[in-house]
């Protein structure tokens, strides 16, 4: 039996020690995820301390096919999705036409100096629905059909948010770099 289902298993039986070690292993990078789909960090702990209650709670249910970090991934995405509805009101917006969003701005820029870090802070600057988006797409992988599913809004409306996302990345990055060279050049 490899580790990981020595720790499942221990956890099923309610042992203690398991659980723990299963958390300290998956919480440092489910964290880092929460933190992108909120701006506060208090709401980020919160999301993964409920995303770790349901893993807990449907552990029974990983029937050990694919990857596990996967499988608990995708519900700590789903918590995050979950305390968005609730905080924001998603109503089905069917006006908006991606075909008339402005394009994203050719990319020409050095980025050198630009830390993973600053572009995460960057990404939680974004408003709430942008950033829910920008994240599902960009990061998590789901289709525009699978995030109009999720967050109860038309195709268009999830294109759209994410070419508006975009751009505002695009700009957050240029004035960061911008500011950056000035300052070196200085």
């Amino acid at each position: 039996m490899d580790d990981i289902k020595k720790i499942i298993k221990g956890c099923l039986e309610g042992n203690r020690h398991d659980q723990e070690l299963l958390y300290r292993r998956h919480a440092p990078k489910l964290f880092a995820i929460c933190l992108r789909y909120t701006d506060d960090d208090d709401e980020a702990r919160d999301i993964l301390q409920e995303g770790f209650v349901k893993v807990f709670q449907n552990l029974g249910n990983y029937k050990h096919e694919g990857s596990f970090e996967g499988w608990i991934r995708r519900i700590v995405v789903n918590t995050a999705l979950e305390k968005f509805r609730s905080r924001f009101s998603l109503y089905r917006v069917d006006d908006i036409d991606p075909e008339n969003e402005p394009e994203a701005y050719p990319d020409t820029e050095d980025y050198s100096g630009l830390e993973a870090a600053d572009l995460l802070f960057m990404i939680r600057q974004l408003p709430p629905k942008y950033r829910m988006v920008f994240n599902l797409y960009a990061i998590e992988g789901y289709s525009h059909k699978e995030i109009s599913r999720m967050m109860n809004i038309s195709e268009g409306t999830s294109k759209s948010n994410l070419s508006r996302a975009r751009n505002i990345l695009q700009k957050k990055v240029r004035l960061y770099t911008g500011i950056r060279k000035s300052l070196i050049n200085d």
